[in-house]
């Protein structure tokens, strides 16, 4: 909280010499900290609320999302995403007799024709394909064609509860964020 008394002339002597210390440099710097340590905490929430709203484990989000700091000559902090439409082996993919079983949006499901392993049941092999799950494309044995899920991980982030935990995170971290990295550039003249 930001106290100061007009009557009082030892504290308006502090706070000059205080603001005097804050070129624009270093008001640039305060900025890109509390953005970057914001920002921060915000791809924290947001990631944390994307791998439930898509289904995929947080570490695969996390490798996903990468964020661009702000510095002194750029005050914007941002997070790309990357990534298409994400494989269904990554949604804890199982085969079953109907197909396959995978969970993406966090909603398991079976995928009707589907496979990832050769043979008859019960005696089923891995084929080798790396945990793929695929699907025939024609009547024949080949051609074949491995499954999506339909995720697309920038596309997600931007809306739902991902997009609501950033804004939510951020309005609340950076204001306080620039209140104490003013209070620290100043020498705790704001105190």
């Amino acid at each position: 909280m930001l106290t100061m008394r007009w009557g009082d002339v030892s504290g308006m002597k502090t706070l000059d010499r205080a603001l005097s210390k804050l070129s624009g440099k270093a008001i640039r710097q305060v900025g890109s900290r509390a953005l970057n340590r914001a920002g921060s905490q915000g791809r924290t929430q947001a990631g944390r609320a994307l791998a439930k709203q898509t289904g995929l484990k947080a570490r695969t989000i996390r490798q996903a999302m990468k964020p661009i700091r702000a510095s002194a000559f750029n005050l914007e902090y941002q997070i790309k995403a990357f990534g298409g439409d994400v494989a269904l082996k990554h949604f804890a993919a199982r085969e079953t007799r109907r197909g396959v079983s995978a969970a993406p949006f966090g909603r398991r499901q079976v995928f009707a024709g589907t496979f990832m392993k050769g043979g008859r049941f019960p005696s089923r092999v891995d084929l080798g394909l790396g945990g793929q799950v695929f699907t025939r494309v024609g009547s024949s044995k080949f051609p074949i064609e491995k499954q999506r899920s339909g995720v697309v991980i920038p596309a997600e982030m931007i809306k739902g509860e991902s997009a609501k935990a950033w804004q939510s995170t951020v309005g609340k971290v950076l204001p306080r964020r620039v209140v104490h990295e003013i209070k620290r550039a100043t020498g705790k003249a704001f105190g």
